[in-house]
């Protein structure tokens, strides 16, 4: 039979897809010799066949029963004993840390009978029913279902009776009686008596841990972070040690590392006489780890030790959590920690200087989207009379303005709407997911570093700022108040700055980032510490990477931009945008003088030197380097005015209607499709429209030509959109190949132009062999091919159903974010093979702004392309991701 049940013992940290993070890393602290809780941990198999069977599998009852055993035996107790019972945590642990799986039940194994007997074995009365009060709440809202809020209220009544401000100020009468009204709770509103037997409420425990791998928080969460959805959660059983047994106890959070900025450093949060979820839940404000060296220096100094001894076992940032009972330091957990992209970027530079990684394993510590976030936009402070509401804890970095709302359906509903929100709470929990996800920032009045938000918004790289105890946040008022007696209410915008920690009224401006200004060649490579550190592992990737880097761009001014973000040239120049604005009006007399040919030839002669001024200022820009320039692709209907309003405007005109409007509708009528994307357009155009294509061709041609006049070394490449069949591109081939000759012929100069196609049709994709014979490069336009491969077009469908096809889990992620492996995916490789068996040497990049997209990037990488190409903002991201993907595995872990 399989084993479900590994002892700490039997574990170790590489044995993650079965004991989960959490189990593999507890046990790889035993392994260590670090003081770590006897316990066992129930595999990921077992949850994924409870999950597909909808029972636990044969032989788990024994094996637990056996390792429970072994853990009473070792601990000289057993569980739920009533004169001195053995209590045990039950905790979720699945592969990837996610904050939407269920919460930590403490103290189980306690119950009417055994909770005297911990209190005479502990000598603290207050403490047991402290301690049996807890398991109630944390019982009946995980595993029973019932909400939170009722505990909540029932506690702060008690406290109110009390005139307490604290639990702490709680004695043990008054925790009697709270907990007989948490289990009157458990009754109301689960329609069952709270267990009393101890193996009942552990499997139960456990049992809940399973359902809530699918539960809504859970799936929501590994959707937003692309985490597989049948991995399933392991469980680990560890027997209580108790922070609050007292003020020579405690409890708390540390990190190897500052999350927050990377610098090295004693950080994390401390709780005297409190269990562990009193830090992470932020219910009570915390006081700095080091202020633990005056409480209990023993503990700390051995705390700085393991902490030492982690870092350097692991390499890398580590997040522990720890207990202390009456002096005695026990180790709960740790795990490679979650950080914000600073940090991220700053730990890896930082290890490879101290020796513990090199550059490769420092490129793979980092990604593309958390190179994005560096790049947005910071306050501008300096700029005007700005309104500083207060200032606390930078728990994740960032800029983020928005409305403040005050609970997470209200922050669901209007981003939905299109507004940015911030939201505010006294302190997150994991209900709060949705709206996290959806606010632009997060900002709590209660917690620190290591609370719930501020965790949770790092992982997500979410702006989040903790820890605001001068704010008065009224959740049910839907309101907050300032020391000062500010009010800000629900839909008030507020500015937060989750780097220094700043809260403003109303919208602060913003600037470029520092790491854009380096990108930008405004900032030296060792301005500051980060700037220094993105210039390191950029330098490596650009070193490392196979693929080339290009971009997208349609102007002198954006090429120049992607040319100092290191673009190595152009992959696609859209021509029909310089065919908007004052130029439409050639566009439309173009049209009106289809049966025209002198009209139509008058009308091409005036785009033509608009047309060649453009790629002149282009090939300057990319002086030296490939600019592919993709001909007219979109249908002439989008240059001419819409059908409704010039049949208003003729209807309204009457008998008065100008000639020139009635040719108008006539030419809209005959151009207008049913579904513009599959009619008249690219390649279409060309071969319909007499000389459309070789005025284009002429104009890239002279443009290079006066360019190598100028002293310059123009490489302009020539993309022909939308073939679907080798005839049409050896039609238009030959054209343009007759242009180039005139123009070689009338200049004098020695024009070198690659002619190629961009694969955008299915059909091409399936026959690419065949049209690789007329072209010197391919060019996958994914955006289109996507399109077409699904059979939607985007515009109309975003909007449409891809949030339920996304919620059903139909697509992961939009398919127009990153690319469809399995189908789009599937055609590229078949005409990347097909062309180049065909044609060796042939040339192949992507265009479509899948070239950007941190995932898609390590598609084309093991698909042999030779570059993507994206926007210039983007051009940073894809030139990291080239470089991991070229030093990485294809764990998935590593993107």
């Amino acid at each position: 039979m399989p084993k479900f049940v590994y002892d700490f013992t039997e574990g170790n940290r590489d044995l993650k897809d079965l004991l989960g993070g959490k189990g593999a890393n507890l046990a790889e602290m035993t392994n260590l010799g670090l003081p770590v809780p006897p316990g066992f941990t129930i595999t990921t198999e077992a949850c994924r066949h409870y999950l597909a069977q909808g029972d636990i599998p044969d032989g788990l009852d024994d094996e637990v029963t056996r390792h429970l055993k072994a853990l009473e035996h070792a601990m000289g107790r057993k569980l739920g004993d009533p004169a001195d019972p053995l209590l045990v945590s039950v905790r979720s642990g699945a592969k990837f840390s996610m904050p939407g799986m269920m919460d930590t039940v403490l103290n189980i194994g306690l119950s009417d009978e055994s909770v005297d007997g911990l209190a005479k074995q502990s000598g603290n009365e207050r403490f047991a029913w402290d301690a049996y009060r807890r398991l109630i709440q944390m019982f009946g809202k995980t595993v029973l279902g019932i909400d939170g809020e009722h505990f909540e209220h029932a506690i702060d009544a008690a406290k109110k009776a009390k005139g307490a401000t604290t639990d702490t100020q709680l004695d043990a009468e008054d925790l009697k009686v709270l907990t007989q009204a948490y289990k009157d709770l458990v009754v109301e509103h689960a329609d069952r008596e709270f267990p009393q037997d101890p193996r009942e409420q552990m499997d139960l425990a456990v049992l809940a841990v399973f359902n809530s791998w699918n539960s809504d928080r859970a799936v929501l969460y590994r959707r937003q972070e692309r985490i597989p959805t049948d991995l399933g959660t392991a469980v680990s059983v560890v027997s209580m040690v108790f922070g609050n047994l007292g003020d020579d106890s405690g409890t708390g959070v540390a990190f190897t590392r500052d999350p927050g900025t990377g610098a090295q450093g004693v950080y994390g949060d401390y709780l005297q006489n409190a269990q562990g979820e009193d830090v992470v839940a932020g219910i009570r404000n915390t006081v700095p780890l080091q202020d633990l060296e005056g409480v209990d220096k023993t503990s700390y100094d051995q705390l700085m030790d393991i902490m030492a001894t982690l870092e350097n076992h692991y390499r890398d940032l580590c997040d522990i959590e720890f207990t202390i009972e009456r002096g005695k330091l026990w180790m709960l957990q740790t795990r490679v920690g979650k950080r914000t992209a600073a940090a991220a970027f700053r730990i890896a530079t930082q290890l490879v200087n101290q020796g513990m990684i090199d550059l490769d394993e420092a490129l793979t510590r980092v990604t593309g989207e958390e190179l994005a976030r560096l790049m947005f936009p910071r306050f501008d402070t300096s700029a005007g009379e700005i309104t500083l509401i207060t200032k606390a804890i930078s728990a994740s970095p960032g800029a983020a303005v928005g409305k403040a709302v005050f609970d997470s359906r209200t922050a669901v509903a209007q981003a939905a709407a299109g507004e940015k929100v911030i939201l505010v709470r006294r302190e997150t929990n994991p209900d709060d997911l949705h709206g996290m996800i959806a606010a632009e920032g997060v900002l709590t009045s209660r917690g620190g570093k290591t609370s719930h938000a501020a965790v949770v918004a790092r992982g997500m790289g979410k702006t989040c700022i903790c820890g605001a105890d001068e704010l008065e946040v009224d959740t049910a008022g839907k309101q907050f108040t300032a020391a000062n007696g500010l009010t800000v209410s629900e839909g008030d915008v507020i500015s937060i700055d989750g780097t220094s920690g700043a809260v403003y009224l109303g919208e602060v401006p913003v600037i470029a980032s520092n790491v854009v200004q380096y990108f930008e060649g405004e900032l030296a490579p060792d301005a500051d510490e980060l700037v220094a550190a993105v210039h390191t592992i950029m330098a490596h990737a650009d070193a490392a990477r196979r693929l080339g880097v290009r971009a997208n761009a349609d102007n002198g001014p954006d090429c120049a931009r992607a040319r100092r973000f290191g673009a190595a040239g152009v992959g696609l120049v859209r021509t029909e945008h310089m065919f908007l604005g004052e130029r439409r009006q050639l566009v439309e007399d173009l049209i009106l003088a289809a049966e025209d040919p002198p009209a139509r030839q008058a009308a091409l002669d005036a785009l033509e030197p608009l047309q060649r001024g453009d790629f002149v200022e282009i090939l300057e820009a990319m002086d030296g380097l490939p600019v592919t320039i993709r001909l007219i692709d979109p249908p002439l209907h989008e240059f001419l005015p819409d059908y409704t309003e010039l049949s208003v405007k003729i209807a309204l005109a009457g008998d008065e209607a100008e000639e020139k409007d009635l040719r108008l509708l006539e030419a809209v009528r005959r151009l207008h499709e049913q579904n513009p994307m599959l009619g008249l357009r690219g390649v279409r155009l060309g071969l319909v429209i007499p000389g459309l294509f070789d005025m284009q061709v002429r104009a890239i041609a002279e443009a290079a030509a006066d360019r190598v006049h100028a002293g310059g070394s123009p490489h302009p490449e020539i993309m022909i959109p939308l073939v679907a069949t080798v005839q049409e591109l050896e039609i238009t081939r030959e054209a343009a190949e007759k242009v180039l000759a005139e123009v070689k012929a009338e200049t004098g100069s020695d024009l070198d132009v690659l002619i190629g196609t961009m694969i955008e049709v299915p059909r091409a994709a399936v026959t690419a062999g065949d049209i690789a014979r007329s072209a010197d490069f391919f060019s996958f336009g994914t955006n289109d091919l996507t399109q077409m491969t699904w059979a939607f077009s985007r515009d109309d469908v975003e909007g449409a159903f891809f949030s339920p096809y996304i919620a059903k889990g139909i697509f992961g992620v939009s398919p127009f974010e990153t690319l469809d492996v399995a189908g789009v995916g599937r055609l590229i490789n078949i005409a990347a093979a097909e062309g180049r068996a065909t044609k060796p040497g042939l040339k192949l990049g992507i265009c479509g702004e899948h070239g950007g997209d941190p995932a898609s990037v390590w598609f084309f990488h093991d698909a042999g392309l030779d570059y993507v190409s994206c926007s210039p903002f983007r051009v940073p991201i894809a030139r990291l991701e080239a470089g991991r993907a070229a030093v990485s595995t294809t764990d998935s872990d590593t993107r």
